[in-house]
């Protein structure tokens, strides 16, 4: 259990883990049950089934537990409950429980009403559900059956019979497991014994040699490949086909090959990925090559009007301008197309700095334009005396009017236009009423 798993699971509680009352983490392949009692202190509801938990620990702190779900794991007897106070349900369904004896530590969950140990070996003990109901009084159901009173009077009075019972089963079912568990360590071990000869007994082990022999033999056809593929096939199905005690370690075996066959499948699929292949931009002297690996249209055009070369480069249309790397070298220019390099040497020398790259929005073309370092200095062509002097006087009226502002200037002796200040007389201004107590004013005619 990791945090990081866990705050993934606590998506719909903003992945804040503190305050989480609900959490599952069924089938995440968990082997070992601890840090929720520390992490998620407020849990009601938590969901553990189909991993591969040995051992009912680490929860005794989660007061406020109501439901526990670790059905299909590898858990072997009921312990450290004792501490989940407000624990109602509890499912340990298909487990690998023989000490049926151990239900008895779940006396102190008072609120417990729900169990079920449907699944596990304590359940073909003689007189197990009537072991159950009596010892544990407060349980309203078990295995999704209900209890009535009848049949807990009746268990309560057969108590110490069907007690005696279940000591006697529980100490045989003790003896075979143990003999369960020495088998499966020894047949575990014949089986590394014989994957780790079977290792070392190929020929040029971890050798160069052997490793250009597989190289060989596959470019031969594969024929080796296909035998290995076979046996490889053969030896699975031996292992699925053969019969093995219901055990955790049994169990655990399985998933464990599962993981390795995963992992080989993996690992080959790594192997056979294609290599991306290593381009060729300069040659051993450092001369650089014309690259075309993204096999584009082009065009290398010499403007000489302006005085540079300009690339059109007919680039994917709806190809993001992130994909696309441009470097503009003095004699050569190098452009990334997705990581596969377009590089062309240019006729003349440019200036990296100047150049400027743009990308079409209709054709998704990329234009890059390079100065030229060379620049070209054009002869002085030799005017007329008659354009020199129009151009004079347009320099000297340019001058003129940067200089100070013209003004329309208008001669009466050229130009005859009436005199717009004498076409209305002023006549003398003669009021009644109260304006007649105004001095006269004097109207003087001006010239």
């Amino acid at each position: 259990v990791t945090e990081d798993l866990v705050r993934r699971r606590a998506e719909h509680n903003d992945c804040e883990i503190f305050s989480l009352e609900e959490i599952s983490l069924h089938q995440q392949e968990i082997e070992k049950l601890e840090h929720l009692d520390k992490w998620c202190r407020d849990l009601k509801i938590l969901y553990l089934q189909n991993n591969l938990i040995p051992k009912l620990e680490n929860v005794s702190k989660l007061k406020k537990l109501e439901y526990l779900n670790v059905a299909l794991n590898n858990i072997e007897r009921i312990e450290n409950l004792e501490g989940c106070e407000e624990l109602q349900k509890l499912d340990l369904t298909a487990n690998f429980i023989g000490e049926l004896s151990s239900v008895e530590t779940l006396k102190c969950n008072i609120h417990l009403k729900e169990l079920f140990l449907v699944g596990n070996p304590c359940t073909q003990f003689e007189g197990y559900r009537q072991f159950v109901v009596a010892t544990l009084h407060q349980l309203k159901s078990l295995d999704s059956k209900e209890i009535d009173r009848s049949e807990r009077i009746q268990a309560l009075q057969n108590y110490s019979e069907v007690k005696q019972k279940i000591r006697e089963q529980e100490q045989a079912y003790l003896v075979k497991r143990a003999r369960e568990k020495e088998e499966a360590e020894k047949k575990m071990q014949e089986r590394k014994d014989k994957k780790q000869n079977q290792i070392e007994s190929e020929p040029g082990f971890d050798s160069p040699d052997a490793i250009r022999e597989k190289e060989s033999h596959q470019a031969e056809g594969g024929g080796e490949k296909a035998t290995r593929r076979t046996v490889e096939d053969n030896e699975d199905k031996r292992f699925w086909e053969e019969v093995t005690p219901y055990t955790p370690e049994s169990r655990l075996e399985a998933h464990r090959y599962i993981e390795e066959k995963r992992r080989a499948k993996d690992n080959m699929g790594e192997s056979n990925k294609k290599k991306k292949p290593v381009w060729t931009l300069l040659s051993a002297d450092g001369k650089v090559l014309n690259v075309n690996a993204p096999k584009l249209d082009f065009s290398l055009k010499d403007d000489e009007e302006n005085n540079q070369i300009i690339l059109d480069l007919a680039v994917y249309r709806h190809l993001d301008t992130s994909l696309l790397e441009v470097d503009v070298q003095p004699t050569y220019i190098r452009v990334l197309v997705k990581g596969k390099p377009f590089q062309i040497v240019l006729p003349e020398e440019v200036k990296p700095d100047s150049s400027s790259a743009k990308r079409s929005q209709t054709t998704g073309h990329l234009v890059v334009s390079m100065p030229k370092a060379k620049e070209i200095v054009l002869a002085k062509q030799k005017l007329s005396s008659s354009i020199k002097q129009t151009d004079c006087n347009t320099q000297q009226k340019n001058s003129r009017r940067s200089g100070q502002v013209e003004k329309l200037e208008v001669d009466p002796s050229k130009y005859s236009f009436p005199d717009v200040t004498k076409i209305i007389q002023e006549k003398e201004r003669i009021a009644q009423g109260p304006v007649r107590l105004q001095p006269a004013k004097v109207v003087e005619t001006q010239k």
